[in-house]
């Protein structure tokens, strides 16, 4: 390959631009070429309406992979819970990079955790799947809640308590992380309370699926970023999503895990205490927003060695859940 600089297609926020810096320091080891960042403007990034109005599947997707289409960018970063299900012709997902910590994290006033949050305490979060758990566990455990929906970057967000408009807010403990702002949070989510959104805390990198001798190096380099036990976690809840016809702003939660850790995917290795794993446990849950009803099931297998068995336990599980009601509290289902 050569030394011309490669063209990265990214989002303009701060953690998309932290994370796609990220990628394009690993390209340039793996390369030796530089990696220009090309910024580019999506329709979630401009619109104001909650992501559950304008139908959050796909809305920080489109225009990148457009510009990958036309040749503007070489390849893209995504946010692979932002990435809707179908591949679209001429792209191809090249890697998945080992996952950060997939748990939500709870940013609250007076550095408050979770379950010693006031009665009628104010929590902010533009996600349907964050309202639906959190409203069921505050159910169960007697917890006074309200869910309030929220858009905005992580200033904005983290702004809402420090100006007292909200008493916490709910993130993503990878994207914090990235930006380098973990240490503001207040409490970690257990999976067990609040499953993440598939693929949460994994990247995504696209390029093109060309013949040409340039698309096929840089397939082959991107390859080598990708972590096999990452790319077959996220797989199996991605065909859970799929299968129950749910966007990625559905109130749907999956993690793809090896039991009994609790969030061992940060390591993306199928190893734990010197002994391999040779199960991995699938959960999901759907739920409705005020949490009167949740849908909630798992399944434990072999880990997955192909892409076909990945999917296949997704699909296992997401039957399972349609056949227990999970497709009556999904709303208008995605096709």
């Amino acid at each position: 390959m050569s030394e011309q600089a490669l063209r990265l297609g990214t989002r303009r926020s701060k953690l998309a631009m932290a994370q796609s810096g990220q990628v394009a320091d690993a390209v340039t080891r793996v390369t030796g070429r530089p990696v220009e960042l090309v910024e580019i403007t999506t329709y979630g990034d401009i619109s104001r309406e909650h992501l559950a109005q304008i139908g959050g599947t796909g809305v920080f997707v489109a225009a990148l992979r457009e510009a990958l289409l036309r040749g503007e960018v070489d390849f893209a970063v995504h946010s692979l819970k932002d990435l809707p299900t179908a591949q679209p012709e001429g792209l191809m997902l090249a890697a998945v990079p080992v996952r950060e910590d997939p748990r939500d994290v709870i940013v609250a006033r007076d550095a408050l955790k979770f379950t010693d949050l006031p009665r009628g305490a104010r929590i902010g979060t533009g996600s349907p799947r964050r309202m639906a758990q959190l409203n069921a566990y505050a159910r169960t455990h007697g917890l006074d809640i309200e869910t309030v929906p929220i858009r905005g970057n992580v200033d904005t967000r983290i702004g809402f308590v420090r100006d007292g408009e909200l008493d916490a807010v709910v993130l993503a403990a990878a994207g914090l992380n990235r930006i380098g702002r973990i240490d503001e949070v207040t409490d970690f989510l257990s999976v067990d309370m609040v499953l993440p959104a598939p693929g949460q805390g994994a990247l995504a990198i696209e390029c093109r699926a060309g013949n040409t001798a340039q698309d096929t190096a840089l397939i082959a380099a991107l390859a080598e970023l990708d972590d096999p036990f990452t790319r077959v976690a996220v797989t199996a809840e991605r065909s859970l999503l799929a299968a129950l016809e749910a966007g990625c702003s559905a109130p749907v939660g999956a993690l793809a895990d090896l039991p009994p850790l609790s969030a061992p995917l940060e390591r993306g290795d199928p190893q734990a205490d010197g002994q391999t794993v040779k199960e991995m446990r699938l959960r999901g849950v759907v739920g409705a927003t005020d949490g009167s009803t949740l849908v909630q099931l798992s399944t434990t297998g072999p880990v997955p060695e192909t892409h076909d068995q990945a999917m296949a336990l997704g699909r296992e599980l997401a039957a399972e859940m349609l056949a227990k009601g999970a497709a009556g509290l999904m709303g208008e289902r995605a096709h």
